[in-house]
């Protein structure tokens, strides 16, 4: 049997008491708990004083290469492209992947964009794309190489396994041991994941707000700053923006309808919201692929984004043309009043969607594509007595009165229409 260079007890105290764990050590835990030898208890302890004592930059940067180096690192080398990809801390209504990932491509730039599903009240990028007829999320990596390298330049599909596999271990620790929170670990887990990817560049879009993983600008802030940090570090060429998350973002909140709400985009329509984001995060992608002055709302407007939409989603075989799920039960909710619609909390709709079936409690759970909510109104838009503000959709009646509940108090209507604030709050580079 082999003797171990480290002791974990001895690291747990090094972080608990305040110090800098060294490098060495520090690589060392994170492999031992990879192949089983550090235990999930003592991992617990080490995740607790990283919590409560925080981690230097260097310290992070050390972690997040020890978790990078536990699995495969993709090379995108020979596709003779440059690669560029987009990572969100998830949000309410947040499809932004579904018409930015063409809407880049369609500029000559590859778009690697491995995906995952919903848990709660955020939704997942490839249930939303499982509401289109045959379309498929499980690509080998000759499919994804094939299709970034073609005609169609970007691929959205599930993530392999083997992506550093130290994160997904860490990650549902996490998640039953109230660490969560924690900056340097969210930091690793997201770049650890996106660095192992291999991609070129990377923009992040980090929320803020009610329905943002991160309700306060001043902590979305410092996590944006350490993940640049380390994708810069890393050399990865990586810019964030800082955006708010207060309000659902568009006027769909489900899996059909975030899907149907996409296509409204790509076809050089929908809410305004919804395509200010879209081409904010593409000139980031594609200023950092070296087309500081492409013409993104052309694209949009000229259907050329649409063309690498359709291609992408026959090449996982999916029909672009099929109808896509229609629920079996709606419920409308009228306003009470006249006014303007003063606020509108993002947090309390996730939720109803998920009460009515968009999302899923537990990773075993199946989703309804139909289920969501449909907003009719936004913030700072005048009502009458009697209109309807919002639709909810299910495949079971049954589901209404909880998704109700949760709405309870989650908008006003008030004399005055309410000053508009900024979408896209600051920009942040290394």
């Amino acid at each position: 049997m082999s003797i171990e260079p480290f002791d974990a007890v001895d690291v747990i105290h090094a972080k608990r008491d305040g110090g800098v764990v060294p490098e060495p050590a520090l690589r060392w835990m994170v492999d031992a708990y990879t192949r089983g030898y550090v235990s999930d208890a003592q991992m617990a302890s080490f995740a607790m004083a990283i919590f409560q004592r925080g981690m230097e930059r260097d310290e992070i940067r050390v972690l997040t290469d020890a978790m990078i180096a536990s699995g495969e690192r993709m090379s995108f080398a020979d596709l003779g492209k440059k690669t560029v990809d987009k990572h969100s801390t998830g949000g309410v209504g947040d499809k932004i992947t579904l018409p930015l990932a063409p809407l880049v491509a369609s500029f000559g730039v590859a778009v690697p964009q491995l995906s995952g599903r919903g848990l709660g009240h955020t939704g997942g990028t490839l249930d939303k794309l499982e509401a289109i007829p045959g379309w498929r999320a499980a690509l080998s990596n000759e499919e994804m190489f094939a299709q970034m390298r073609g005609d169609v330049g970007a691929v959205i599909c599930a993530a392999g396994s083997g992506l550093a596999p130290a994160d997904k271990k860490l990650y549902a620790l996490r998640d039953v041991t109230g660490t969560v929170e924690a900056i340097p670990l969210i930091a690793s887990s997201i770049m650890s994941k996106k660095i192992a990817e291999g991609t070129d560049a990377l923009v992040l879009d980090v929320k803020f707000g009610s329905g943002a993983f991160m309700k306060d600008i001043d902590r979305a802030r410092e996590l944006a700053r350490t993940m640049v940090a380390l994708g810069t570090d890393s050399g990865v060429a990586t810019t964030a923006l800082l955006t708010d998350m207060s309000v659902p973002l568009g006027l769909a909140i489900g899996n059909a309808n975030e899907v149907r709400e996409s296509v409204e985009i790509l076809a050089g329509g929908g809410p305004s919201d919804v395509r200010e984001l879209t081409v904010a995060l593409a000139r980031e992608m594609l200023a950092l692929s070296g087309m500081p002055d492409a013409d993104v709302e052309g694209a949009l407007d000229n259907g050329r984004a649409m063309d690498v939409w359709n291609a992408m989603i026959r090449a996982q075989d999916g029909d672009p043309d099929a109808a896509l799920p229609t629920p079996r039960e709606t419920h409308t909710i009228t306003a009470t009043a006249d006014g303007f619609v003063t606020a509108m909390d993002a947090l309390p709709f996730g939720v109803a969607a998920w009460r009515l079936g968009a999302g899923r409690a537990r990773a075993e759970d199946a989703v309804v594509h139909a289920a969501g909510v449909d907003l009719h109104v936004k913030p700072g838009d005048a009502v009458r007595a009697g209109q309807a503000l919002f639709t909810l959709s299910a495949d079971d009646a049954a589901r209404f009165p909880r998704a109700i509940e949760a709405l309870e108090g989650a908008w006003t209507i008030g004399d005055t229409a309410p000053a508009a604030t900024p979408l896209v709050r600051e920009r942040i580079t290394a």
